[in-house]
């Protein structure tokens, strides 16, 4: 899994050992809850294989915020930083294979690869990056139609339309799935 990033990161071997060595591999099947709504944080994954979605419960409804793919990380950051309770829930949506590190396992790696300017903007760029995200899907449902946002998740983030069943993405539309059928109706019928 790590054998990808090796060039990545200006580390000795040692280091890139103990550093990789602190992950543990985790199989886990479909519908698999990684984190509950409330709980604190004490986990990072980082995705080798599947899909996972963040989500929140609201009065009832599922409402999906994100959707994480291979090589990417994924954590209730708030909650992970902060020491807060979650405000949402990681689920996995296909049979997955994640790398898990702990939280104090992590903070010790933060805590020595700071003074090193090339990883720590990596970090730094990596949340940055979740956090630009978050902020665009909140400024579409503030600006743009449900439909805009299909056609835009269409455009952007392909992998979601392919993998993620229709119901998670009506759900992070903000939609229902009949309204979601009803929209992808309509765009074949203009082709």
């Amino acid at each position: 899994m790590f054998n990808q990033f090796r060039d990545k990161f200006p580390l000795d071997d040692a280091k890139w050992i103990q550093y990789t060595n602190s992950f543990n591999r985790l199989e886990v099947p479909a519908k698999t809850v990684l984190l509950e709504e409330g709980e604190i944080s004490k986990k990072l994954f980082i995705i080798e294989k599947g899909c996972i979605r963040v989500w929140f419960n609201n009065n009832g409804k599922d409402l999906t915020t994100q959707f994480f793919f291979e090589n990417q990380s994924v954590a209730s950051i708030e909650s992970f930083m902060k020491k807060f309770q979650s405000p949402v829930v990681i689920e996995t949506i296909e049979p997955s294979v994640v790398w898990w590190i702990h939280k104090k396992d992590l903070d010790k790696i933060l805590e020595e690869i700071k003074e090193i300017p090339e990883l720590r903007d990596r970090l730094f760029n990596m949340l940055f990056q979740r956090t630009f995200d978050y902020m665009k899907h909140f400024v579409s449902f503030i600006k743009d139609s449900p439909t805009q946002r299909y056609i835009d998740l269409i455009k952007e983030k392909p992998q979601i339309i392919q993998r993620v069943p229709q119901h998670y993405i009506a759900s992070y539309l903000g939609i229902t799935t009949v309204h979601l059928s009803r929209i992808k109706s309509k765009l074949v019928q203009k082709k």
